[in-house]
């Protein structure tokens, strides 16, 4: 009976046990990048989930490459979309409570927005930071400009990895590049015409969750 009850008592321990961080694959035409969403942004993650789960994401674009900013997609309106067709508006017809706390360092997964006060994410539209690299003077007047105060571990970060703090608590970041970040800064250097949108159209055929 003790033996049963044990068993029992691991089974029930075991799942218990707060789910690790999921971990997504953006396929693209010029490589793979590997995304970890953090648990804490609940909302956001779920609904990338949620998303590639459903195929949302398949053949849509990175349509806006910036060097030493971003890369961002997760457009439907993209998918299979002239050259000058305006891209950056559309969304799966919702948005989502910003989930605002971490930073925007080097290789941050981000939601992007319109301009709206109570900083509601897109459904669908996201970013991946590639940034630059910030020093203490940079960082000092982003604090007196927002009202923030860098840890420590942050401003090293910032300093020897780069990103872009002047994003910081305005977006909510969700996830983090753990592979593919070499990937993710040569699509940022790819040569752009209007509206920062690559020549070349970079397609997410797929993203996998894992």
């Amino acid at each position: 009976m003790r033996a049963i009850f044990c068993c029992l008592l691991l089974v029930l321990l075991m799942h218990c046990q707060p789910a690790g961080p999921t971990h997504a694959v953006i396929q693209t035409n010029r490589g793979d990048i590997e995304v970890m969403l953090y648990p804490e942004t609940e909302r956001h993650a779920a609904n990338f989930i949620k998303l590639a789960n459903e195929g949302f994401f398949d053949g849509t674009l990175f349509h806006r490459v910036v060097p030493g900013f971003m890369i961002q997609g997760g457009d439907p309106t993209s998918k299979g979309a002239a050259m000058d067709k305006t891209l950056g508006m559309g969304g799966p017809g919702y948005e989502i409570d910003h989930e605002i706390g971490a930073p925007h360092l080097h290789g941050a997964l981000a939601a992007a927005r319109t301009p709206n006060p109570e900083k509601r994410s897109s459904g669908s539209q996201f970013y991946i930071v590639t940034g630059e690299l910030q020093t203490d003077n940079s960082l000092d007047q982003i604090e007196r400009i927002k009202g923030i105060t860098y840890s420590e571990a942050q401003r090293e970060a910032y300093k020897t990895v780069g990103g872009r703090p002047d994003l910081d608590q305005d977006y909510t970041v969700f996830g983090e590049v753990v592979t593919g970040m070499d990937v993710a800064e040569a699509i940022a250097e790819v040569e752009t015409g209007q509206y920062a949108r690559p020549l070349e159209d970079v397609v997410i055929e797929k993203v996998i969750i894992k």
